[in-house]
């Protein structure tokens, strides 16, 4: 492939992906999970971009995800990666210009090559012939989108009809117009016509020609996204947004605000295999299937199950005599459903939201820079965790207003701080932390550090915390 330094991989990581719920929530979503692989969404969309003479990426997440974004990054080698923080999620729109602004700043030329952290792509010999053409259409000023052509009457995608091919670039097409998510009916109509495609998502532009058609279409995104970058902050390798200022911007896709306006959206016609992976019944699709069709995951056993997609991440989960089903079990939460029913997943997700169920929003297991911890039982005026801590990472120095601790090490060894001590805790040894007491967790060792945490209290909440010190830059 050709060198493409000026082309800069952006990567719009803000989605919760809440059609794959229970396994994609709000605190770890879908594209920090290895769906297909062993690697990440979010690890399979960054390795697309290296290798390649490509730029290093620029990723815009939730301020809330970005150790994790990091950590992902490290794992496949990714360099010198622009993680930008979205102190508020915004949509797409704002992403991109934030972006945009960041990246002109040193080269106003920089094409760009926008993408979503959560979408599989098969084929990638085939993805990098429609690059080579949608670059060169954007280097002519265009907005490129890749057109994914259909192999099914798709629902859930929005389409493009493409016009007449561009005078200067073969193989690319002006956009006569954007379609929305089509009826069933529709939907049969435009996968007969050749003419039409599936909305990929994927954009490749200028920097400078993004921002200028933000500008002219939708000013208030450029005006909030312009201010908030102008007052960003660096936060330890990460690019922190003016909270304030991008609070300001409309909530809205760049579809809406840019694409389904602008005299410059182009697109190629592509034949690589693509899905926004958005239900759990295109992970059946995409998914390797045993003789009957089925597709498993974790401890399960089948009996007489056909079609089905099964899923556990915690206890074993059995299924017979039945087919066309979705059943995925994580440590907390079941959910099952026909896979014709698949996108109603998140209307499940809305109603469990409204009735203030964390399981919605929360896994168990709950990540933090410095490893995770996950609630164990829960009683009253008591809970049990598990704590795991990176080797080299600490906690932040901290105390309770209403709840005690009790520490015991199982793996590791810990550095504890109690108000003026510093105590070595070791395999099988315990410290208690009264209420109120100054402390801290720390793995000085080269392992992980595991502990069981029993707390006593009246409140349990884990907002009952005061940081007075964070290497973390937390709150």
């Amino acid at each position: 492939m050709s060198d493409f330094t000026s082309v800069v991989p952006v990567i719009l990581s803000g989605g919760s992906g809440s059609r794959l719920w229970p396994v994609s929530r709000r605190s770890f979503p879908k594209q920090f999970w290895p769906l297909l692989s062993d690697k990440t969404l979010l690890q399979e969309t960054a390795v697309r971009g290296i290798g390649s003479g490509l730029a290093a990426p620029v990723v815009v997440c939730n301020a809330d995800h970005r150790f994790i974004i990091s950590e992902q990054l490290r794992e496949t080698e990714v360099r010198n990666a622009k993680v930008i923080l979205e102190p508020v999620g915004r949509n797409s729109a704002p992403a991109i210009a934030a972006a945009a602004f960041i990246t002109a700043e040193t080269n106003p030329d920089a094409i760009l090559w926008i993408m979503a952290a959560d979408a599989a792509i098969r084929n990638e010999d085939l993805m990098q012939e429609a690059l080579h053409s949608a670059v060169a259409a954007a280097s002519e000023g265009y907005i490129v989108t890749f057109g994914i052509h259909p192999t099914k009457p798709e629902t859930g995608y929005g389409y493009i009809e493409q016009g007449a091919e561009l005078e200067n670039v073969k193989k690319v097409y002006h956009v006569s117009k954007f379609i929305e998510k089509p009826t069933s009916e529709r939907a049969v109509e435009l996968v007969q016509n050749n003419r039409f495609s599936w909305n990929s998502g994927m954009f490749v532009a200028r920097a400078s020609i993004i921002l200028q058609e933000i500008q002219q279409h939708a000013p208030e995104v450029y005006a909030a996204v312009s201010e908030a970058v102008a007052k960003r902050e660096t936060d330890q390798d990460f690019i922190r947004l003016d909270s304030e200022s991008f609070a300001k911007s409309p909530d809205i896709s760049i579809d809406y605000a840019v694409a389904e306006h602008t005299t410059l959206a182009a697109v190629v016609p592509s034949k690589f295999e693509w899905s926004d992976v958005g239900s759990w019944d295109a992970l059946w699709d995409l998914s390797p299937k045993d003789s009957d069709g089925n597709v498993t995951y974790g401890d399960v056993f089948l009996d007489g199950a056909q079609n089905c997609y099964v899923r556990s991440d915690g206890v074993v989960a059995t299924v017979a005599g039945v087919e066309d089903l979705i059943v995925v079990v994580t440590e907390d939460a079941v959910m099952v459903s026909h896979r014709d029913r698949a996108q109603d997943v998140k209307k499940m997700v809305e109603r469990l939201t409204a009735a203030g169920r964390p399981e919605a929003i929360n896994h168990n297991r709950m990540y933090r820079p410095w490893g995770f911890y996950e609630s164990l039982i829960h009683g009253d005026r008591f809970q049990v965790k598990r704590i795991h801590v990176d080797p080299g990472h600490k906690l932040s120095l901290q105390k309770h207003f209403h709840r005690a601790e009790h520490w015991v090490v199982v793996a590791g060894t810990a550095l504890v701080t109690r108000d003026d001590d510093e105590i070595m805790v070791r395999e099988n040894e315990s410290i208690y932390l009264p209420l109120g007491a100054v402390h801290r967790l720390e793995n000085p060792g080269k392992i992980p550090l595991t502990l069981i945490e029993v707390q006593s209290g009246p409140y349990l909440g884990e907002d009952d915390i005061v940081r007075i010190e964070d290497i973390y830059d937390r709150s």
